[in-house]
């Protein structure tokens, strides 16, 4: 008789601890100014993502380096504090933690980032346990490790367990990657940079139909998302808040999206929980500052105020 995977979700992929320092209005270019504070706050791709889905009553795992620094340690009771399984986190001895600093304009909440992951932090190919894989119901990868997510995606993908990605930029060989992810939520910079094509709708549809997946989609920041699925493009608008912190926006949006993928949400259902998600946390500092639960975010729903293109809702089937 088969039995319950032990997990809803596994994430394999990057953390970072973050510094964000708070300004009234970002400067110009060489120019100076004061700043109002200075938070440390833990993030990164995946385990935000992870925490999200956590956060929403998943049974969910991370798997990633961590340094053995005081950023590594903050990163590290985070994750354990949010209740995921981090059975498969390697601590790295010697190595610092992947850190960030980020200046948020409080005039806006949109935020600069600059980051530094060191080399120490890569996974090597015999540290990834195929166990914390097929012993749940979807894995959730990001881009970075290229190496690394082409064989968790393939382990995956011969365990007939769901693929979702998050990928903001080019890595090389990433092909490898793309040939097994069933759900790609892509920055909306990357399909483009990817085929070549300007227009998001023909180059959606150029990476679906080279790569196969149910779903290419990208996510539009204060536009909200666009997505291809069985044959169609699909837009939800994003909803309007006062907006403090934009940090790990787009991280929530996947964790909110790997939920509604597992409660079978139809895409358009699962961008409008997803963009929800994203929308609260920018309500809040810190890339996992405002994480909503379940029935905070189906409240927000019922709420109006919507931003969208356009040009996107003539395009598309709209919600």
């Amino acid at each position: 008789m088969d039995t319950m995977p032990e997990f809803d979700v596994a994430g394999i992929g990057l953390n970072a601890t973050d510094t964000l320092i708070l300004v009234d209005k970002f400067p110009a270019y060489a120019g100076k100014g004061l700043y109002a504070d200075e938070i440390v706050s833990p993030g990164g791709q995946v385990a935000t993502a992870m925490v999200a889905c956590a956060r929403l009553g998943l049974r969910a795992s991370y798997t990633g380096v961590v340094g053995d620094d005081e950023r590594g340690r903050i990163q590290i009771e985070s994750l354990r504090a949010s209740g995921l399984n981090i059975d498969g986190v390697v601590v790295r001895k010697g190595c610092p933690n992947q850190s960030a600093f980020i200046v948020v304009d409080r005039s806006t909440g949109e935020r600069t980032v600059f980051w530094r992951h060191p080399e120490c932090l890569r996974m090597e190919a015999g540290e990834l346990r195929a166990d914390v894989i097929t012993s749940a119901r979807l894995l959730h990868i990001d881009g970075y490790d290229t190496a690394l997510a082409a064989r968790a995606a393939a382990i995956a993908r011969g365990a007939g367990i769901p693929v979702t990605a998050d990928v903001d930029t080019i890595y090389h060989g990433f092909e490898r990657v793309l040939a097994n992810v069933d759900y790609l939520i892509a920055s909306s910079e990357f399909p483009e940079r990817w085929t070549g094509e300007a227009d998001p709708f023909k180059a959606l549809e150029l990476i679906q139909k080279d790569y196969g997946m149910r779903v290419a989609a990208m996510t539009l920041g204060s536009w909200g998302a666009l997505a291809r699925c069985h044959g169609r493009f699909f837009y939800a608008p994003a909803y309007v808040v006062d907006c403090v912190d934009t940090t790990g926006a787009g991280d929530v949006f996947h964790g909110a999206f790997c939920y509604a993928v597992l409660q079978g949400m139809a895409i358009g259902e699962a961008l409008e929980f997803s963009n929800a998600m994203a929308a609260l946390n920018c309500t809040a500092l810190g890339a996992r500052g405002g994480i909503a639960t379940l029935s905070e975010i189906r409240q927000f729903m019922a709420r109006p105020g919507r931003r969208g293109k356009p040009e996107f809702q003539r395009r598309t089937r709209t919600f």
